[in-house]
């Protein structure tokens, strides 16, 4: 079994990456809404937005129950703007599938943070390493003296599963873990999920970082203001160049078949 060394260039890692995002548009500039992004992942609006910023809730009789950002966001220009950057979107993503898996938040948070603290992986949600070497990663991670060993296997029962002497991510996970394209080190483009027939994705180097028919490169939103406008999808497929079916089921997804 390959062995991924707990700390072990860990620091010099860090500051590496730390250093290319600096510059990298991903991480830099807010794209999208909470309500979007939320929207693009298929979750409620207020779920996402606690992902973002955390929460606080407070309870009568007893202390209140806080919780932190599990995903980059960053200041809008003005009030209303974009703060969600695309790596804060791929995170979502991950996220979203975590708790598809139906893994709760209080065992998320920490598996996090082993990854983070102990390999030294910034964005861990949005990592390529936490993608392809990640279920190897927090079997070990867990077995090491950072965290109480009933809670280590605990996370790790929830997360990944033994297949073929290997340690993989749950089919829940790894279904939307295979949207997402990465380079060396994190997301690169994200394909939408829950689309059966569409393939929807968002690249921030491509209609500004918004979502697009992979086909066609038509921005989804031009689509669906077209479907708003009664525009028939015949006649939109036509104008674009896209399947009917694709357009089909961007109109079911988003409850935009004309009456």
């Amino acid at each position: 079994m390959t062995r991924f060394p707990v700390r072990r260039r860990a620091d010099r890692y860090a500051a590496r990456v730390a250093q290319e995002r600096v510059d990298d548009v991903r991480f830099t500039v807010p794209i999208y809404t909470v309500t979007e992004a939320a929207r693009y992942l298929d979750l409620r609006a207020n779920t996402f937005a606690s992902w973002v910023k955390g929460y606080r809730r407070e309870f009568r009789g007893r202390a209140p129950v806080t919780g932190a950002p599990l995903i980059t966001g960053l200041r809008p220009e003005f009030r209303g703007g974009p703060s969600v950057p695309f790596i804060g979107l791929a995170e979502g993503m991950f996220l979203s599938a975590l708790r598809r898996a139906g893994m709760p938040l209080q065992q998320i948070r920490p598996a996090l943070e082993l990854v983070k603290s102990e390999l030294g992986v910034e964005h861990a949600l949005a990592s390529r390493r936490l993608y392809h070497d990640g279920a190897t990663l927090l079997w070990e991670v867990s077995n090491s003296n950072a965290v109480d060993p009933d809670a280590r296997h605990h996370i790790v029962r929830d997360l990944i599963v033994l297949r073929d002497r290997q340690y993989v991510f749950r089919s829940v996970i790894e279904k939307h873990l295979k949207l997402i394209t990465y380079d060396e080190e994190y997301a690169r483009r994200i394909g939408l999920p829950d689309y059966e027939v569409a393939e929807i994705v968002a690249d921030p180097e491509i209609n500004f970082g918004k979502p697009y028919f992979a086909r066609t490169g038509t921005p989804l939103a031009t689509v669906q203001d077209m479907l708003r406008s009664g525009e028939s999808i015949a006649d939109i497929a036509g104008d674009f160049g896209l399947p009917f079916d694709q357009v089909t089921e961007v109109a079911q997804r988003d409850g935009l078949l004309a009456a």
